[in-house]
């Protein structure tokens, strides 16, 4: 007479499961790849960056810059691997702690990256230093010219965009109340007549 096969209880069934996925799961994490070793984490491109938050005008020096690695595909173009390349350099506008610092941030050959077809780039002299600390790079600003025989004002400027305002760090500074204006050549001209005769200051146009 043949034999019956027992009927396998719901409990074994559910413990030979989860054994199974157990197995299953023990596999997968011994075939995934391990941590990356140190010498990942210290790849990438080596760029030179701000120690601190620094003002418009401050004459860069060992003090103020590190080396810091970046990924690729987050490095901005015109960045430098050494710090010093970038001592005595001058900054056009503020900078914050960690930013990397762009030929574009300086006073010099890369600020006219950022002038507009047909424009110049146009240095400007205040008599006010106080008002020169109010402007950024980036504001848009009106030129007043006030000749000094006559009183009268005329506006030889008007929307001005500001390529840097090195002039904000101090009036014991060279650069003491200078900005740096992008302007047309007819503009260019006025602004240098002006300042031969006449005190300039600015004045922010509404947005």
């Amino acid at each position: 007479m043949p034999r019956l096969r027992r009927p396998r209880s719901p409990a074994l069934l559910a413990r030979r499961l989860a054994a199974g996925l157990l197995a299953a799961l023990a596999l997968v994490l011994a075939l995934r790849p391990g941590p990356a070793p140190a010498e990942a984490a210290a790849s990438g491109r080596p760029v030179v960056v701000a120690t601190s938050d620094l003002p418009a005008g401050t004459r860069l020096s060992a003090q103020h810059l590190a080396v810091v690695r970046l990924p690729e595909d987050a490095v901005p173009s015109g960045v430098v691997d050494r710090t010093e390349l970038l001592h005595h350099q001058v900054l056009a506008g503020p900078v914050r702690r960690g930013e990397p610092l762009t030929d574009a941030r300086l006073v010099g050959a890369g600020l006219t990256t950022l002038l507009p077809e047909g424009q110049v780039a146009a240095p400007v002299r205040l008599a006010d230093l106080a008002v020169t600390a109010l402007v950024r790079p980036g504001d848009r600003v009106d030129v007043l010219a006030t000749t000094t025989d006559t009183g009268t004002t005329e506006r030889v400027a008007t929307g001005a965009l500001v390529l840097a305002a090195p002039g904000s760090a101090g009036d014991d500074d060279a650069g003491a109340g200078l900005l740096l204006l992008a302007v047309d050549d007819a503009t260019a001209t006025q602004l240098a007549t002006a300042s031969a005769g006449a005190t300039l200051t600015i004045s922010l146009p509404p947005p």
